[in-house]
């Protein structure tokens, strides 16, 4: 099976700023103190889950904001929303989250750069907010091809015109894109093409370095990874990649 992409970088030697969202006192208690107790990490706030924070948020200068499922699920996602759009600069990570495909993609539309599981490690929450503290995207492994699936159904509602104008991808990478999205291996793209597999595995290559995905030594893929490692999504400029801006703009 192809690696997924998941950070293992350092903690950065410079201190984040966090601001933590929690229904639930002791969870808003425990990570305060995880991520003081880490190093790197500093709790500018911290508050139960209401939507009317954002004069809050705005004010503790953080650099993330961690939600918990239940600030996360708030009307149409709407604190997401609001943080994203409202505050410059800030990144959201959501924490104890369900593995449900349409709560993920909702979630990420409305500008969320983190998202983990319900059953992640301490040591994965610090590793998430870390690399989205530094400008990159995060996701469960098993997420990832639903990524592929929302943006195949851009694709698939847009003018084949734009595709090539916003991302430079090709018609055969154009046509990838969607049998990607439904969860095909690379030798039955090959096999619905009449390509080779590698020719295939080109492909793929071209397709991520048009939409701002870095590939991990030895990968072809983003979907797969060892259990329990949650998978990242890297832009080469440093930001969330632009896939998922355009899974951001993506209606069902």
């Amino acid at each position: 099976m192809s690696k997924a992409y998941w950070w293992r970088g350092p903690v950065p030697s410079y201190s984040v700023s966090v601001f933590l969202m929690a229904s639930n006192r002791l969870l808003r208690e425990t990570l305060a103190r995880m991520l003081v107790r880490k190093g790197g990490f500093k709790v500018s706030g911290v508050s139960p889950c209401v939507l009317d924070a954002l004069s809050l948020i705005g004010a503790s200068g953080a650099d993330v904001l961690i939600l918990d499922s239940v600030s996360a699920r708030l009307p149409e996602c709407a604190l997401i929303s609001q943080t994203s759009n409202q505050i410059p600069g800030i990144k959201v990570v959501l924490i104890d989250m369900e593995d449900d495909a349409e709560i993920f993609l909702d979630c990420v539309r409305a500008g969320a750069s983190g998202y983990l599981l319900k059953d992640a490690s301490s040591a994965e929450v610090i590793s998430g907010v870390c690399a989205v503290a530094q400008g990159q995207a995060i996701c469960p492994p098993q997420l990832c091809a639903h990524l592929f699936g929302a943006f195949s159904r851009q694709q698939t509602t847009s003018p084949s015109a734009r595709f090539r104008l916003e991302f430079g991808l090709t018609r055969r990478q154009q046509q990838i894109v969607p049998l990607i999205g439904q969860g095909l291996t690379n030798k039955e793209i090959a096999s619905i093409l009449n390509l080779s597999e590698q020719t295939v595995k080109n492909h793929i290559h071209g397709i991520m370095r048009c939409v701002g995905v870095k590939k991990s030594p030895g990968s072809d893929r983003c979907n797969a990874a060892p259990p329990g490692s949650p998978a990242i999504i890297i832009s080469d400029d440093g930001t969330p990649a632009e896939f998922w801006h355009a899974v951001r703009t993506t209606h069902p």
